[in-house]
């Protein structure tokens, strides 16, 4: 397996919006990230991944694009973000952006001109329809409710969109299209960007017999996701913008791809078939879905957890790689979903999660806040939320009768603002995000949650995920080592190995809040051993053979 640089890195994403608001406008901008690069080097990541930033009407906050070659006016203007890129590059990161291809806005001048007329130059830029039966052309329903088609009365006709109905899918048959789209990123890449994060890229192949899908019982449509997720033509179009653009650059890339498994991830980032560097998959996120989806919000086991990323770890080991991440801007937070927010465990279940994930083999993605130990949000009311698929989902199954108090609790669980509050950078007034009136209220915890308090203490979260990413650049085989899980049964502890020449990694951690005993297995065999990171003070000399292991403890040893 050939050494790179990608593999070496760990990724911080900023979620713009929410980060830092340099002019009290209550929106974070570009200016704000520049302001605040000098504690992200501090904290040691390599690279940055900008959601985006580019000209939109914010129907799903950015990934609803006007324009993709201007930023939008309330994050600054196209000097602020080169000067994010001289900044970032002076501290020897890297700024890696989205691509958001899948579709675009519908104030996107491709679309106005396309949906006024069939002859229009633009028009096979989208895909279009004719109704049937009165209907729409399929029984397809969109990631935010409703059918997936909207009518045009300008043309007579539906055209798709896999999210909002502001988001018309682009049309992937078309040569001009795709040339058009390669054009865009040269012209990213030739500014000095380091590579892009791919916004849903494995739903840009449709299959073009466009069939019904099947509807379960007491439900209006349904999941077209198989004939769009992974689709027939998706490795020849990313061969194609390997050829035509990636392989030209020294980048990053890495995939969003809901419903990839492990073997198609092995086929997206084989290391000599030329289409990604790595994928984000959902098995992990989607373990508390229960059968009606998202919302339905079930018990997770961590055995199933295990398995998950035993897969992955298995499928992709030889060749291609894993992107290792547990939450960001779409996922609730961590330390509240698989961890454990309270007072009492939330700073060290914190790091125990924090282990778990940046000793796998892979590339780590922190969310911002993540390395603050941020939580999940309950808001009082409705109102309060501004993600279009909370609220489309709400406003929905109120109308279809389901009981608000219900729908809440789900949305405490899993929807998107959880993770989209403001960064809390100290105890004033929002947290230290801005001076105006924030777009999306402040957590209400960050009196006690915030970087300010977490810089000024020697054991905080923020420290710990700092001294993980120094781990990760001192020693090779906490990149490279080959994984082995121990104890797969085990309800509590997640526990593997790194194997890397004569060099072993032990790592345990304990996934629950009771005490719970550890039993090396016989067959790993050391003949010393060093304490590498934990989460409680360890005595150096402490047998291993058989350990108790205290609530969310986490300890990792190297083995020689």
């Amino acid at each position: 397996m050939s050494r790179k640089w990608w593999k070496e890195s760990v990724v911080y994403q900023i979620y713009p919006r929410s980060f830092n608001d340099s002019n009290d406008d209550g929106v974070g901008d570009i200016p704000g990230i520049i302001e605040k690069l000098d504690y992200l080097k501090e904290l040691g990541v390599d690279v940055i991944w900008l959601s985006p930033v580019y000209d939109s009407p914010n129907d799903d906050n950015g990934y609803d694009i006007r324009d993709y070659k201007k930023v939008l006016g309330e994050f600054g203007t196209m000097e602020d973000l080169e000067a994010l890129l001289d900044e970032v590059h002076n501290r020897d990161m890297k700024l890696i952006m989205d691509l958001v291809v899948n579709h675009t806005s519908d104030e996107h001048q491709w679309f106005q001109e396309a949906k006024q007329s069939k002859d229009s130059p633009y028009r096979d830029y989208y895909i279009w329809r004719s109704g049937k039966e009165g209907k729409e052309p399929t029984n397809w329903e969109a990631a935010f409710s409703g059918s997936a088609w909207e009518y045009n009365e300008a043309t007579g006709d539906y055209y798709l969109h896999l999210f909002s109905k502001k988001q018309p899918d682009l049309n992937w048959e078309n040569p001009d299209l795709r040339a058009e789209v390669y054009d865009m990123m040269r012209w990213w890449l030739d500014r000095g960007i380091d590579g892009f994060r791919m916004d849903v890229i494995n739903f840009i192949s449709k299959d073009q017999s466009y069939p019904d899908a099947e509807v379960e019982e007491g439900k209006r449509y349904g999941s077209g996701a198989e004939y769009y997720m992974n689709g027939p033509k998706i490795h020849d179009y990313l061969k194609e913008m390997n050829e035509q653009v990636l392989s030209g650059y020294d980048v990053m890339t890495v995939g969003e791809m809901p419903g990839v498994t492990p073997e198609e991830g092995a086929l997206y980032t084989g290391e000599h078939r030329d289409e990604l560097n790595m994928v984000f998959n959902f098995d992990h996120v989607d373990l508390d879905s229960g059968p009606g989806g998202k919302w339905d919000v079930k018990p997770w086991s961590l055995v199933e957890l295990k398995e998950i990323f035993t897969r992955w770890q298995n499928q992709l080991a030889e060749d291609g790689w894993n992107s290792l991440y547990w939450n960001n801007h779409d996922q609730p937070r961590v330390v509240s979903r698989f961890g454990n927010d309270s007072e009492e465990y939330r700073e060290l279940s914190a790091k125990m999660l924090a282990t778990t994930l940046h000793m796998l083999k892979g590339t780590p993605y922190i969310y911002q806040g993540e390395e603050l130990g941020m939580t999940n949000v309950k808001f009082a009311s409705i109102d309060e939320y501004r993600d279009i698929e909370t609220l489309n989902m709400y406003h929905e199954q109120v109308e279809q009768g389901a009981d608000p108090d219900e729908l809440m609790e789900a949305i405490y669980s899993k929807g998107r603002d959880n993770a989209r509050t403001p960064m809390q950078w100290d105890a004033s007034e929002n947290g230290g995000f801005t001076n105006g009136e924030p777009w999306l209220a402040v957590n209400p915890n960050f009196k006690k949650i915030n970087a300010k308090q977490e810089l000024q203490n020697p054991t905080s979260v923020f420290y710990y995920y700092q001294k993980l990413i120094q781990l990760r650049k001192k020693y090779d085989i906490i990149v490279y080592g080959n994984y082995d899980l121990i104890l797969g049964d085990h309800k509590d502890i997640y526990a593997y190995t790194r194997t890397l020449g004569d060099e072993k990694l032990l790592v345990m951690s304990n996934f629950s809040g009771e005490k719970v005993e550890f039993d090396l297995p016989e067959n790993i065999q050391y003949q010393s051993k060093e304490l590498l990171i934990s989460n409680y003070d360890v005595e150096e000399n402490e047998d291993i053979a058989s350990v108790p292991l205290k609530p969310y403890e986490t300890r990792t040893y190297l083995l020689k």
